[in-house]
């Protein structure tokens, strides 16, 4: 019994012949006299330079994911669905395929046109006129739809090798001819073109399609015996081989006749040519070759958009998918870019056309060379291909497929890249699959990731302390009964700072605690895209909360430095939790961590409008830290008609300095708090600081408040206790006084 891959029995010629055929197709014989007489020798050479430095970065491109992973049936759309993501690849899938698909409408007209000298025969001979070429062109394409959905790909193929016979005979042919012009002084006149000749991008644009083909025969991936060799060998042979023919056709023709003769004679090869006619029979062969081998690779683009159920209606994805005989030949795909053909064979005139057609390929072989560009960056173990190419080569092949794009036609590039866009968009919302280029993308950080924390580490300057930022680590055990600490570290870590918070299982290790860390963790991480925090998130297995902290506390920052900050949080109205935090405090202070302490009230932070901060005369150590976090957390939106106001206990003598002080520090500073806004109280030998805080806050949603490391060993829970007249309250302690610059 024959199996699927006895099924697939094409080897590397026809990849190879597919792309030479449509390398060397219509431009060449219409379209590089006219280059040579514009732009000139050197102009020309130029062109096909800058041409071959978009292809064969994708050639290399496409040959190294090709020798990577099994490339399917799609070519160019599998290669770049596989890599981005079915909706990006989807995206640039179905732009593609109507490139591929309204290319046979364009090949099929530049080949009526080799019957020109038909026409002028007919004319001669008979008085004849005939002026509309679609009475060649309609005829050639119905014929190549009856040979395609008739015989399939082997025949197709079988026709492929003779017409490339043909189109290399024409060439040797017009390589051995030569002209009265051909030697003359004037021959080999470097620079000459046609007076006031065209713009040299111009000339680019409509010379730019002669390198389309090389990826043609990447689209019979799905009927090769060995996809991973077949597609290298084939793909970069043809993209080579291609570039030195032009080469060599740039210079015979440069040699061979005026500019004035190359930029108005459509035909000069055949005047050049040992025999003339065999140019226009090698122009019929070039395209009838090219429109045979895009009516080959569209369907089976098609059939593997369907096969991905890209389009809406299911019907339709199976009815599109579905193959015939053995080898899977895409008949239905076949009859729908007849259709289109067709379609655009009839209106006759598809320069505008064209322009979109060249604008797709350039946007596909930028996404190619993108994606080789990006799995050299990500590192991915996976990815192990055979055929390596350069990632300098990809980036620079896919930065120039942009740039050429808006160099050719601006317009046109904006219509191609908005008409991709409007189909990522549709996609994004029929399918449930949303992954985009995240796959890829996600090695990409993490590797950008990596770098960006050994930068940070080595260049760490922790000890110009006004360049201070926090990089906060909270450890809770009640994470899904409030969220108090939660949104405290969002706010903190929205702009200006870093933020990890761990959720705490109380237990060993085992089966059971792991599977309910599983759980836990996709809590959070759904509570943090509810609430678009910049928080990293994680938990941790432990059977003591001492225990729990001093892993905590030793774990690497986010941010590529170390934690400097620690956040505690109990409950106002249910402070059993508090005696754990005070009796590991000493731990967390050997290490030189600022401590915040959060005391939830039921208030949740109420309408996130007013943040006080007392500043004591035993206290000002803390004062800029507080100040400082306070400026931070207003960074928040959910903040953003929030103010700062600052409240300074202080003895009679001291007021005034202390006034001086901060009000410097501030302006200096540079932080939005009006003087309006800080109040100095004066201190009462018998008069409590804490009945004062909760009289003046009682209305604040957020009240900061210092304390001192030797209050906690004498004091230990009584510090934090008193102030039930104010609501969320925000203990801090700093390891070293913060400077304000």
């Amino acid at each position: 019994m024959a199996t699927q891959s006895d099924s697939k029995r094409l080897s590397t010629a026809p990849v190879f012949l597919t792309a030479i055929s449509t390398i060397l197709g219509a431009i060449m014989f219409l379209r590089f006299g006219y280059a040579v007489g514009h732009v000139g020798f050197v102009g020309t050479l130029a062109i096909v330079l800058i041409g071959h430095l978009v292809t064969i970065p994708t050639a290399m491109a496409i040959a190294e994911i090709a020798t990577n992973q099994k490339v399917e049936g799609g070519g160019e759309y599998y290669i770049i669905s596989r890599s981005f993501g079915l909706n990006i690849g989807a995206s640039i899938g179905i732009a593609l395929y109507f490139s591929q698909a309204i290319s046979v409408a364009f090949y099929i007209i530049a080949f009526s046109q080799a019957f020109e000298p038909v026409f002028d025969f007919i004319l001669k001979e008979y008085g004849i006129l005939v002026y509309d070429y679609r009475i060649v062109s309609i005829p050639a394409t119905l014929l190549l739809i009856l040979i395609v959905t008739t015989k399939g790909a082997d025949l197709g193929l079988k026709v492929l090798y003779i017409v490339v016979a043909i189109l290399f005979l024409s060439l040797i042919l017009f390589f051995a001819g030569s002209t009265d012009f051909a030697g003359s002084t004037e021959s080999f006149e470097l620079g000459k073109t046609v007076a006031q000749p065209d713009n040299f991008f111009y000339v680019f644009a409509i010379c730019f399609p002669a390198f389309t083909g090389m990826t043609a025969g990447v689209g019979l991936s799905g009927d090769l015996k060995d996809p991973k060799k077949s597609i290298p060998l084939g793909t970069l042979g043809a993209t080579i081989a291609g570039m030195f023919i032009y080469f060599f056709i740039v210079y015979k023709l440069y040699i061979s006749a005026s500019a004035e003769d190359l930029a108005n004679d459509q035909l000069i090869m055949s005047e050049i040519a040992l025999w003339g006619p065999i140019i226009p029979i090698g122009l019929a062969a070039a395209t009838i070759s090219s429109a045979l081998g895009s009516i080959l690779v569209a369907p089976r683009t098609l059939q593997a958009l369907a096969g991905d159920k890209i389009f809406p209606a299911d019907g339709f994805n199976s009815w599109l998918s579905k193959g015939k005989g053995s080898n899977n030949e895409p008949f239905n795909a076949t009859l729908i870019t007849s259709v289109i053909a067709l379609l655009f064979v009839s209106i006759g005139d598809v320069n505008f056309v064209a322009e979109i057609i060249s604008m797709f390929f350039m946007v596909t072989y930028g996404a190619i060379c993108m994606i080789s560009f990006l799995e050299h960056f990500a590192a991915d173990p996976s990815y192990r291909p055979s055929f390596k190419s350069k990632w300098y080569l990809s980036l620079m092949g896919a930065v120039l497929c942009i740039w050429l794009m808006f160099k050719m036609n601006p317009t046109y590039a904006i219509i191609s890249i908005f008409f991709m866009v409007l189909i990522f968009i549709g996609l994004t919302r029929t399918r449930e699959d949303k992954k985009g280029m995240s796959v890829i993308f996600q090695g990409v950080i993490f590797q950008l990731s990596r770098q960006m924390q050994v930068f940070l580490q080595k260049a760490d300057k922790d000890t110009d302390r006004g360049h201070w930022r926090p990089s906060v680590i909270c450890i809770s055990g009640s994470t899904f009964n409030s969220f108090a600490a939660f949104d405290l570290l969002r706010w903190i870590s929205y702009k200006y700072g870093f933020g990890t918070y761990i959720h705490r299982i109380d237990g060993y290790l085992s089966t059971e605690t792991h599977m309910e860390s599983k759980e836990a963790m996709n809590r959070l991480i759904q509570i943090s895209e509810y609430s678009k925090s910049n928080v990293y998130l994680d938990t941790l297995i432990s059977p003591s909360y001492t225990s729990a902290i001093a892993q905590v506390i030793q774990l690497p920052g986010v941010s590529g430095k170390e934690n400097n900050m620690i956040l505690f949080e109990y409950s106002k109205h249910k402070p059993e939790g508090l005696q754990d935090i005070v009796d590991n405090f000493q731990l967390v202070k050997s290490t030189d961590f600022d401590i915040c302490i959060l005391a939830s009230s039921d208030r949740k932070f109420g309408i996130k409008k007013e943040i006080n901060i007392w500043i004591t005369s035993k206290d000002y150590a803390n004062a800029n830290l507080m100040i400082l976090m306070a400026y931070i957390i207003l960074g928040h939106p959910e903040w953003k008609k929030g103010s700062i106001k600052i409240f300074v206990i202080s003895s009679e003598e001291e007021i005034e300095t202390q006034r001086e002080k901060l009000l410097s520090m501030i302006n200096s500073g540079r932080l939005p708090i009006s003087r309006s806004n800080i109040q100095f109280i004066l201190q009462e030998i018998d008069k409590d600081p804490r009945s004062i805080i909760n009289k003046e806050s009682k209305d604040a949603d957020l009240t900061i408040i210092g304390f001192r490391e030797e209050l906690i060993r004498h004091k230990e829970t009584d510090v934090f206790d008193g102030y039930d007249g104010v609501g969320d309250v925000l203990f801090m302690n700093t390891s070293k006084e913060k400077m304000i610059v």
